[in-house]
């Protein structure tokens, strides 16, 4: 079987953990995530945004660039929770537009991007999760993790621009975009059949309708 690299891709609360753990099981692929629970500077970054938003990004780059490598290496299909793109297009970018990144760090930080980036093998698939604010952030609300108490709709939404700006202009493989607002991948059997349906789909070539 054809070795695969998918990147699954989306706000925050758009199900993109719970759809790369039932993609990996199902399909037996290799999976990755996100660094959260052992990230040594996010309780930083959460008490001093201004101070702490330089660190995390390089530690984001620096830990999801290795991943992505050692991944990419192995023989088995691979899909990853949350792209490594994301973290200049969305979240950088974010933290910019919110003064949170200055000028210069921002600079700086994209430059070393650009040049970890360049030298990644492109995945084979983006899939590209989507559902409403509104969604999103009572997603959030059920559960109830401590350090994503500060999220608010705004953001979400200001997140959700820079996605689809992004991605008009994004070419380094086919995009998958799914729609997960009405669609329970996690509880129903046949949601996450026609997820896996699409994708193979898309894989092979075949045009797909966007949902």
């Amino acid at each position: 079987m054809t070795k695969r690299l998918i990147v699954v891709a989306g706000n925050i609360g758009a199900g993109k953990t719970s759809l790369t753990e039932r993609i990996g099981a199902r399909l037996g692929w290799n999976t990755g995530f996100e660094s959260v629970s052992d990230n040594p500077y996010l309780p930083d970054f959460y008490a001093d945004m201004k101070t702490w938003s330089f660190h995390l990004q390089i530690y984001f780059l620096g830990h999801r660039a290795r991943q992505y490598l050692e991944l990419a290496g192995d023989s088995q299909s691979v899909i990853l929770d949350r792209s490594i793109y994301e973290d200049a297009y969305i979240f950088a970018r974010a933290l910019h537009h919110l003064d949170n990144l200055n000028e210069r760090d921002y600079l700086a930080y994209r430059r070393l991007f650009d040049l970890v980036v360049g030298s990644l093998p492109a995945p084979n698939l983006l899939i590209y999760l989507k559902a409403p604010v509104e969604v999103l952030m009572e997603r959030i609300r059920r559960r109830a993790r401590g350090i994503e108490t500060g999220i608010s709709a705004e953001y979400l939404a200001l997140l959700d621009s820079f996605y689809d700006e992004w991605l008009a202009s994004f070419d380094l493989c086919p995009v998958l975009t799914i729609r997960t607002d009405n669609l329970d991948y996690v509880h129903q059997a046949q949601a996450l059949d026609f997820v896996i349906g699409r994708i193979q789909d898309k894989l092979s070539g075949k045009e797909v309708v966007e949902l």
